[in-house]
């Protein structure tokens, strides 16, 4: 039997019912999910079933990232609700696809985790299996384990596993929607230039999910516990004088007041240099290396190559002598007594995230 998988929370418990009631049948896992995006979302939730998989000693194949043909197939359903009908033709492109691998494998059964899903409709995935069954000759395996306790034992398994609980569906309409609904920064689109793994980013969540693996494999006791923590994006920033942009790098939690302002250097204190306007703040790239001991050759480098957050953090907190300073700290190659033009976009909003104890 072919299992079409969509994630571990909603694949774990269905897995371990369909091993329970098929026993003599050779369960096969197949992820094949090209609506989830971003694409660093997409191979996190691939190692979270590969982790689940791996604990219920099921085989797991990774179907085709195919995300332009399943965006041809919803175009034109952008802004319809989440179990709408773009949701249809969701269920529908993936489904078709795992039929006809279950041909390949030689495979006389299909099941989809997704029939466990409380956001997905069982009513039309039954349907579209039972049209697939008809066109192939291959069983479409309908089973409601969402039912009666399903959910709770499903939450269960979720918890005792240490799984990963996802905050979205997958896709890309879908994420947008509930994040305009929340009034919500989308920011699992942001990627920084520089590659820098961003605090609460889908990056840093495959770092600690990789972490709990090894964790895992090493038999070490460990829990994942959640944090409240103030989290900041910069969306775009730069430092001109006379209407020429100098190289600069911002450090994370810079903030001024209006997005854009004019000022000078009032005065300067161990090697910081104090600005007239919004607390802002420079230093220069020596001054930097020697505080951080690196070797940076000029602020363009420090962009495209910085510390990890948690040192740069800790230097900030070094050279302002607070964790709750949010004025702008600026790194520049040198400092020149001139009117500065400095622009900074950004936010600072309340998030959660994941460590493990």
């Amino acid at each position: 039997m072919l299992v079409h998988i969509c994630c571990s929370v909603d694949s774990h418990y269905f897995l371990e019912r369909i091993k329970e009631e098929y026993k003599e049948e050779e369960i096969v896992g197949y992820f094949y999910d090209p609506n989830i995006h971003p694409y660093s979302e997409y191979r996190l939730r691939y190692l979270d079933v590969e982790f689940s998989c791996n604990k219920l000693g099921i085989k797991l194949l990774e179907g085709p990232y195919n995300l332009e043909d399943w965006i041809k197939k919803t175009k034109g359903m952008e802004h319809l609700p989440e179990k709408a009908e773009r949701c249809t033709v969701c269920y529908d492109f993936r489904l078709e696809n795992s039929f006809d691998k279950a041909i390949e494998l030689e495979h006389n059964k299909v099941t989809t985790t997704l029939l466990i899903s409380p956001k997905k409709s069982q009513e039309k995935l039954q349907i579209i299996g039972n049209k697939l069954s008809k066109e192939t000759g291959i069983e479409f395996v309908f089973k409601d384990y969402r039912s009666g306790i399903g959910m709770q034992m499903q939450g269960l398994r979720v918890k005792e596993n240490n799984l990963y609980r996802q905050n979205y569906c997958g896709c890309l309409y879908g994420l947008t929607a509930q994040r305009e609904h929340q009034k919500k920064l989308m920011d699992e689109m942001f990627s920084p230039i520089s590659n820098q793994i961003l605090p609460e980013s889908i990056e840093q969540r495959l770092e600690l999910y990789h972490k709990r693996n090894k964790l895992e494999e090493n038999n070490i006791n460990y829990k994942l516990i959640k944090q409240k923590f103030l989290n900041y994006r910069l969306f775009s920033g730069s430092v001109s004088i006379n209407n020429i942009i100098i190289p600069s790098y911002i450090f994370f939690y810079s903030l001024i007041s209006k997005k854009q302002i004019s000022a000078k250097i009032d005065f300067d204190k161990d090697e910081i240099f104090y600005l007239n306007r919004d607390e802002v703040k420079f230093i220069t790239i020596n001054t930097f290396n020697k505080l951080s001991n690196s070797t940076y050759k000029n602020a363009k480098e420090l962009m495209y190559n910085p510390l990890k957050i948690e040192d740069e953090i800790e230097l900030r907190f070094k050279i302002l002598k607070s964790y709750y300073d949010l004025s702008a700290l600026i790194v520049l190659d040198e400092i020149v007594y001139e009117k500065y033009d400095i622009f900074i976009d950004s936010k600072t909003y309340e998030d959660i995230k994941e460590e493990i104890v």
